[in-house]
């Protein structure tokens, strides 16, 4: 880097994995993490947001610890097929299905980085990213999300509260429609986190707490999910291929509104130790 601010470390915000030691060193030789106040001469107090990993995985070093269950696996996450990180806008591989009007769904600038923001105003309306791919191959699937707030009436156990501010979604697609099964990574209203429970309209969706009530509102949250144990752990047999990722926030149910925001959706390799 040349010029006066040569000797200081920089950031780049749609880097960031949110590592959390900005503040003394950054992990991946050769690139600068810590953002500096040029006025103060230190590091900001501002989220820093290096995405570290995107550099390393790429490099295959990146070292990831996945929840399994009730234990803990050391793993080394491999080789990354990213869906989107909406950098370029939204992708026009994203399709839209409409189930109650048209929740809106756009690109925007978040600290600095290209995210993808919906709005849902008593509306149910989702993006599907068709892939066809293995568990078996990528297993992981990895996203940062970030909601307003969850919905006041919602009730995971209940059609008539069947509304998420934030849902992402793995298919797994079937020639005869209703054996196609799904999990559906929720931004939960109610029920705890890590808890799961079977859609209120059928036991071929099941639906995972990732995140749950207004902790973490207004604030990025990233998520790792291994897919192949949840299918496992879920549907209690061996997956068929995925078919697609979608993402969705709907409020069709309840009548309120909701806001969010996606980034950074890939699948990853796993080798475990």
């Amino acid at each position: 880097m040349k010029g006066p601010l040569s000797s200081k470390p920089v950031v780049f915000k749609k880097l960031c994995i949110g590592c959390g030691i900005r503040d003394t060193k950054c992990p991946a030789e050769g690139v600068s993490a810590i953002r500096m106040d040029a006025q103060r001469g230190e590091p900001s107090p501002a989220r820093c947001g290096l995405r570290i990993g995107r550099l390393l995985m790429q490099r295959g070093m990146i070292l990831s610890l996945l929840l399994l269950g009730a234990g803990v696996t050391t793993a080394l996450a491999g080789e990354m097929l990213r869906i989107d990180d909406f950098e370029q806008g939204l992708s026009p591989r994203w399709e839209k299905r409409s189930f109650q009007g048209e929740t809106s769904y756009s690109v925007v600038t978040d600290n600095g980085g290209r995210v993808l923001r919906a709005q849902s105003q008593g509306t149910a309306s989702g993006l599907v990213f068709k892939k066809e791919y293995r568990l078996q191959d990528y297993p992981l699937l990895s996203w940062r999300w970030k909601v307003k707030g969850t919905i006041p009436k919602g009730n995971e156990r209940a059609k008539s509260g069947d509304d998420y501010a934030a849902r992402v979604y793995v298919v797994f697609p079937h020639w005869f429609f209703p054996k196609t099964r799904t999990i559906s990574y929720i931004w939960g209203n109610t029920l705890p986190r890590g808890a799961a429970v079977p859609s209120p309209y059928t036991g071929n969706a099941m639906m995972v707490a990732v995140e749950s009530g207004a902790e973490k509102v207004g604030e990025w949250q990233s998520a790792r999910r291994n897919v192949l144990e949840d299918y496992r752990k879920l549907f209690g047999a061996e997956p068929p291929a995925v078919g697609a990722i979608a993402i969705m926030t709907d409020t069709d149910n309840t009548g309120a509104s909701a806001e969010a925001w996606y980034d950074d959706l890939q699948i990853e390799k796993l080798i475990t130790r």
